[in-house]
């Protein structure tokens, strides 16, 4: 330590004062870590609010704060120990006096914090055995449970993407289908109009109208699966695409978080090998006023991390339940609107069956020519040769 007392260093940041009462748990507790203070910093400050905390609960304490006094007592040139034991002392109801850090969190986003985040995606999508050989870690981020659930989401997302393919083939097939039978219905009833015979008059007109009512059976099955091939375009481009890019953000704020929680790491080394080797740290000496600065960066990116992990989880599992829920739904509509398409189908075909009909050719309306047209041509030109030599025998 030197023998001298450099003045605060803090960056172009404001520190302004303030009081806050917290009420202890029943630990005695009111749940943050204190860092800094003597022999070596001249402030005592705030590492990490923890979860679920009467200080968390409060909110008004954050990382990077620096605590001034404890029930209007000062604490400068105490220790952090000392300071968390007169902390401690104190039943029930603790006065901290702090002078709240006033920063842009900009500030803290360094390039050295980009390539951080850079790193880490390259680490996240390596395999463990690549992470190890280049002497990267990656056991931070292996056990994120939204990998899997973003890879099922994808494979979801397949086999819809196939259902509704399948789904258009299938209603343009049944469209063409049903404008067969329109078609087809609406020559049989022409030939039936024309018919004089009346038998068969009855026979084309029901036959043509059977047809007919196919064509209307096809076009409302038609309308029956339609809703389903817009239920599954837009749980494709709209539900999935926007967890995707829930995901993306996710991982964006993940990535930032860890970036932080290792230049933390990296600070702290930094100051315990200065103080090991009783080495003054500038930084440290005049406030540590950059080290506070990446902890009030990394308390909110981590904020922002488990909030988007969060979002992230009630749109998957939202996901999930309309995938289990909807997809039983949409088959029995596929299904049943399949077979009653057939079963009307079929019954009124069945009551047609007006085949075989007795047409009596003389009657027919139709005009056929007096010479067969299936006859062969070359068979009329030989049997012709065969006339002319047979003639010319004779004479």
């Amino acid at each position: 330590m030197l023998d001298y007392e450099l003045e605060e260093d803090k960056l172009g940041m404001q520190a302004i004062p303030g009081s806050v009462t917290l009420q202890k748990d029943s630990q005695n507790l009111i749940g943050i870590s204190i860092g800094g203070g003597a022999p070596l910093c001249p402030c005592l400050y705030i590492v990490q609010v923890f979860d679920n905390t009467p200080a968390a609960k409060e909110g008004t304490l954050e990382s990077g704060d620096e605590i001034v006094g404890v029930g209007g007592k000062s604490v400068k040139g105490k220790t952090k120990v000392e300071v968390a034991r007169q902390i401690q002392a104190v039943k029930g109801e603790v006065t901290i006096n702090y002078n709240k850090l006033k920063a842009d969190p900009k500030q803290g986003k360094t390039l050295d914090i980009v390539l951080k985040k850079i790193k880490h995606k390259f680490v996240e999508n390596m395999s463990s055995s690549t992470a190890d050989a280049l002497g990267l870690s990656r056991a931070i981020l292996c056990n994120d449970g939204l990998v899997k659930k973003l890879q099922d989401l994808e494979r979801t997302a397949g086999m819809y993407h196939g259902l509704a393919e399948h789904t258009k083939k299938m209603m343009r097939a049944c469209y063409e289908l049903s404008q067969t039978h329109k078609e087809f219905g609406d020559v049989f009833c022409d030939v039936g109009m024309r018919e004089q015979v009346a038998g068969a008059n009855e026979a084309f007109l029901a036959f043509g109208e059977a047809q007919r009512n196919m064509e209307k059976y096809g076009i409302r099955y038609l309308k029956t699966i339609k809703p389903m091939l817009s239920d599954l375009n837009t749980y494709l481009n709209k539900a999935v695409p926007d967890t995707k890019l829930t995901i993306k953000k996710y991982l964006d704020a993940k990535f930032e978080y860890l970036s932080f929680c290792l230049k933390v790491k990296e600070m702290d080394d930094e100051e315990y090998s200065y103080a090991a080797l009783q080495e003054p740290l500038y930084r440290v000496e005049t406030g540590n006023y950059e080290y506070r600065l990446v902890l009030r960066c990394r308390q909110e990116a981590r904020a922002k991390f488990a909030k988007l992990r969060a979002d992230v989880l009630e749109k998957i599992e939202l996901l999930d339940q309309k995938h289990v829920q909807d997809i039983v739904f949409q088959l029995q509509r596929l299904v049943s609107a399949m077979a009653k398409y057939h079963n009307d189908c079929h019954a009124i075909m069945k009551e047609t069956d007006v085949f075989p009909i007795e047409v009596d050719l003389s009657q027919t309306t139709f005009n056929y020519s007096k010479r067969d047209d299936f006859t062969d041509p070359d068979e009329d030109e030989e049997e012709g040769e065969e006339e002319d030599v047979g003639s010319g025998g004779d004479e």
